[in-house]
């Protein structure tokens, strides 16, 4: 049966591989990015295309572009929040603009898209939505402390809704993808920040030139993660949390490891301050 599935940041990347899996499965797409033209410049004129300009982090462009996907197609089926960015460098030379910035985009668009498009999937009591989040949701790293606080809060508050509407007939996923052969690591979805602090320059240089050098040889290939998007969508159930990418699965594991000898060395201390 077809679906219409609603789509962030869809102009490259992981959104627009989504699209094109979607649509050449015979599903409907709104395909959003801040310039329109972009999407129909990658995608071109489709019956099943409706091509929306949307900036995230206003919920009055989320609930415009949601009454726009309903009024073309009636309804919205599948949402998938993937717009985001990235910004690398030092907290400590980090703007306050800089902190608000990444966590509007990354985690206050999420919900301003996803409260739009939650009344008409309640009363039909059915809805899947997938927040993209990162393996930098999973483990944190150094130099990359906004990137990665703003994908931990997704995936907190994406596992918290999957039980809050599941009730309601909505499945909610945290996709939580490792490095894919995307433009994500270039300058059109990273911001890079050189440090001016001498005590920082030598790990910048080093964080830098590793993203670098995955930059266009990541593990992971956008269609087969559109792909299984479209798997979960035709399964009757979809996890709350789902790693994407054997590098995901490794930090997983380095996580659960690196966890499991935290709690066991303290648990004495831990225990210690019950009453």
């Amino acid at each position: 049966m077809s679906k219409v599935w609603f789509v962030t940041g869809s102009s490259r990347g992981l959104g627009l591989e989504i699209a094109k899996a979607a649509l050449a499965a015979g599903q409907k797409v709104v395909a959003t990015a801040r310039d329109a033209s972009a999407v129909m410049k990658a995608l071109g004129e489709q019956e099943n295309l409706l091509a929306l300009n949307l900036d995230v982090t206003k919920s009055v462009d989320a609930e415009a572009a949601v009454n726009a996907a309903i009024a073309k197609f009636r309804t919205v089926d599948v949402l998938v929040n993937n717009a985001g960015y990235g910004h690398f460098g030092p907290f400590e030379e980090a703007s306050v603009d800089d902190v608000t910035n990444q966590f509007n985009v990354n985690l206050f668009g999420a919900m301003h898209v996803t409260r739009a498009v939650l009344p008409g999937m309640r009363r039909k009591k059915s809805g899947r939505i997938f927040n993209i989040s990162s393996i930098a949701g999973l483990q944190g790293f150094g130099l990359s402390s906004l990137y990665c606080s703003s994908k931990f809060a997704l995936a907190g508050w994406s596992e918290s809704m999957s039980m809050e509407l599941e009730p309601l007939g909505i499945q909610v996923t945290c996709v939580e993808p490792g490095f894919f052969r995307t433009e994500f690591l270039g300058s059109s979805s990273a911001q890079y920040v050189d440090a001016k602090l001498p005590e920082y320059e030598s790990g910048v240089k080093q964080m830098r030139a590793w993203l670098d050098g995955k930059h266009q040889t990541q593990e992971g290939d956008p269609r087969k993660l559109a792909e299984a998007l479209l798997q979960l969508v035709a399964a009757e159930k979809q996890p709350a949390h789902l790693l994407m990418g054997s590098d995901a699965v490794e930090r997983m594991h380095d996580r659960i490891a690196r966890d499991t000898t935290e709690t066991q060395h303290w648990t004495s201390v831990s225990v210690s301050t019950d009453f």
